[in-house]
């Protein structure tokens, strides 16, 4: 079998036709040489308006356009392109169906960078395949802007909205995914975490699509909770467990810190030193060791292991099945938390007396909903921004985003790499 036929089975270049194939020496590179040319009495199609026109005259210079190498060996596609004598645009170069614009890569190349991209960092893709680290990024681009203008967005039913922290400082985005069973991806990113930048998310999404949504998973971000209670008040808000016992460990973490520095002022051993983690873990986590050190700290009357049983404690609050228990539990609960004079305990109580109505849609929602899969996606993200040290803009960053967590669909060829 001839290149050539390989070249005219996975690619429809129609009307042109290869005209003859060599192997040169270009810029001190063996490189393939598909020269390519139109098929007689064949009409130019305006890149304007794709009409098919008359034409009108014909570059003296041959355009190169880099195609998948063979081998590891650059092919190149010679042409020397027409210009067209349009009714409705004027003079314009012919559309060609192997590149887009001013484009050096084919369609086809840059697709191929773009899937190899999804895989590596965009440097090594760049590095394994000759081409610059431009030549990636572009091709990444303009995968990410077909696939957002060709993706379906009818039938989402749960969402789940976080914010991820992003460069130094108390600067982040807020990202929304779609949760459901069967279609789990990135719908969108924006700027900031505030009222405005959800409410942006909603108009993205449009009224009719907003007023079909069942389930919206969160967390106790103030701003977030406005939002979603304005603009779907139909959906059941969830309040996440993960996002829950979160706040407890935080708040345990403070009581420690503070009373490991109170023992050493009031001279005493510093038995909770190097006992952070043993706090935090739950109690079938425990190595044997640890099962040993916390029985031996159970002999003292520590703040830091009163705030450690009250929230294992609370962890019975996940295995009632019914909201109407779930809350008389919660209400003692808090009772209690109230009475045990741990600041930081009675705030984890008083926020959970606020929001006891979307902490309560856990069960009516049958614990079926959970912002797992929304912690999973934000790995994944902090993942690829660690792996390309960071995005000095804002669009390279979303078009990463979108590129490796939005499923987003590619046009269909006549071959196709992965």
């Amino acid at each position: 079998m001839q290149l050539k036929t390989i070249i005219n089975s996975v690619t429809n270049y129609k009307p042109f036709v290869v005209e003859h194939i060599e192997m040169l020496e270009i810029e001190s590179k063996q490189t393939i040489k598909v020269t390519m040319r139109a098929r007689e009495n064949g009409l130019p199609t305006c890149s304007g308006c794709g009409e098919r026109c008359s034409g009108y005259d014909t570059s003296p210079t041959v355009r190169r356009f880099y195609f998948v190498p063979l081998w590891n060996i650059p092919v190149v596609l010679m042409y020397a392109m027409r210009r067209v004598n349009c009714s409705s645009c004027g003079v314009k170069v012919e559309r060609v169906p192997w590149a887009e614009g001013k484009s050096p890569l084919t369609t086809e190349y840059q697709w191929f960078l773009a899937g190899w991209a999804r895989r590596m960092s965009w440097k090594e893709v760049s590095e394994c395949f000759c081409v610059s680290w431009d030549h990636v990024y572009n091709s990444v681009k303009q995968a990410v802007s077909w696939g957002l203008a060709h993706r379906y967005l009818e039938g989402i039913k749960s969402i789940g909205i976080d914010e991820v922290q992003w460069k130094r400082g108390h600067k982040y985005q807020t990202v929304v995914y779609q949760i459901d069973e069967g279609c789990k991806r990135l719908l969108w990113v924006g700027v900031d975490r505030k009222a405005k930048t959800l409410l942006r998310f909603f108009r993205f999404l449009g009224k009719e699509r907003s007023a079909e949504l069942k389930f919206v998973c969160s967390d106790m971000w103030q701003a977030y909770l406005k939002v979603i209670a304005k603009k779907i008040p139909q959906a059941l808000h969830v309040l996440d467990r993960f996002h829950i016992m979160q706040k407890f460990s935080k708040a345990i973490d403070q009581v420690r810190s503070a009373e490991v520095k109170q023992l050493q002022a009031d001279g005493y051993e510093p038995i909770l030193t190097g006992c952070r983690w043993l706090l935090l873990k739950r109690p079938e986590n425990r190595s044997e060791k640890e099962v040993l050190k916390m029985q031996e700290l159970l002999q003292y009357n520590l703040k830091s292991l009163r705030s450690t049983l009250q929230k294992e404690d609370f962890q019975r609050f996940w295995s009632y099945r019914s909201a109407i228990w779930a809350g008389k539990f919660l209400d003692a609960w808090c009772t209690r938390t109230m009475r045990s004079k741990i600041e930081s305990m009675k705030k984890i109580a008083k926020m959970l007396r606020r929001q006891r109505v979307l902490l309560l849609n856990w069960f009516r929602a049958d614990g079926a909903l959970s912002s797992g899969v929304v912690e999973g996606f934000n790995n994944k993200l902090k993942l690829i921004t660690r792996k390309s040290y960071g995005f000095r803009t804002q669009t390279g960053y979303e078009t990463a985003l979108y590129h490796t967590l939005g499923n987003l669909p590619e046009p269909d060829f006549t071959h196709k790499f992965f």
